[in-house]
């Protein structure tokens, strides 16, 4: 969602008047930022106005999956795992996953593409 005058106020629509949403000038793609409790809100709410949405989701390869994150009743995964073990495997279900792993940099981080529709 580029930057451009209403997209703020979207965005507090979406996800309530409490947000904060950052627009982020300095890395490339320029993109908006949040707070990682709202990432399934906002993606619902943009798949719902545009159909579809490219997600990028950075995991640890070095952080081990154990019995917190697959007993876990939120999302927010950031193991090894990549989150196909989070809360029993259920929360990506509705997501289909582009293509295989890309890493990124720093090392230790792993960045895997999902689209919601």
């Amino acid at each position: 969602m580029p930057y451009k005058v209403g997209n703020r106020a979207w965005l507090h629509d979406a996800l309530g008047d409490r947000i904060r949403p950052d627009w982020n000038n300095t890395v490339v793609p320029n993109r908006w930022e949040i707070a990682k409790p709202h990432l399934q809100l906002l993606t619902e709410s943009l798949a719902r106005a545009f159909g579809e949405v490219d997600v990028y989701l950075e995991f640890s390869t070095t952080e081990r999956c154990d019995r917190n994150c697959q007993q876990a009743e939120r999302d927010d995964c950031t193991c090894s795992c990549r989150g196909e073990h989070r809360g029993g495997g259920t929360f990506w279900t509705f997501w289909q996953l582009v293509g295989e792993d890309t890493l990124v940099g720093p090392v230790g981080r792993v960045e895997r593409h999902y689209v919601s529709a």
